[in-house]
Order: C-alpha cells, then sequence, then structure tokens
C-alpha cells in the first residue's frame, strides 16, 4: 500500500469542492465565470480606454495574479476545515 500524505488529501478535496458549490444557486457560477473571463475584460476595458497594449496587457496579466491568490486562499480555508 502506497503512504498518502494528508495534506494531499485534503487538497484534492479541497479542488473538489467547486462542483458542490453549482448546486448552491446561480451565484457561485456566475462568480467562477467572472474570475475566469477577468484578465481579457481587463484587456478590453484597458484597451478601449486608448491605453497602448503592452501596458494593456500587463494589467490584464496582473489581474491573473489575483486570482490565483485569491483560489489558493480558498484552497487553504477549506484544507483548514478538513484538519
Amino acid at each position: 500500500m502506497i503512504p498518502i500524505d494528508p495534506g494531499t488529501v485534503a487538497t484534492i478535496r479541497a479542488i473538489d469542492e467547486g462542483s458542490e458549490e453549482l448546486f448552491g444557486g446561480f451565484w457561485p457560477f456566475i462568480r467562477r465565470t467572472l474570475m475566469l473571463f477577468l484578465p481579457l475584460w481587463v484587456f478590453l476595458l484597458l484597451w478601449a480606454a486608448d491605453m497602448p497594449n503592452i501596458i494593456s496587457a500587463l494589467f490584464s496579466g496582473l489581474s491573473l495574479s489575483i486570482i490565483v491568490a485569491i483560489e489558493r486562499y480558498k484552497l487553504r480555508e477549506i484544507a483548514g476545515k478538513d484538519n
């Protein structure tokens, strides 16, 4: 039998938790969709404001790191509840 780290099991459970949120109503689904398209919307908003393309791309990339930070926080929060 292969030993399994408890932290890994908690992380796998935390990743699977997203589908269960979809049964809680329409808002969790909309929130995930908004987070998915946030970098594109940031780019298009800055592009429409006549900002240079490089600055628009830079800020849209930075918005992606915000999404990663929020998801990491949520994973830690769910893993903390598991333990």
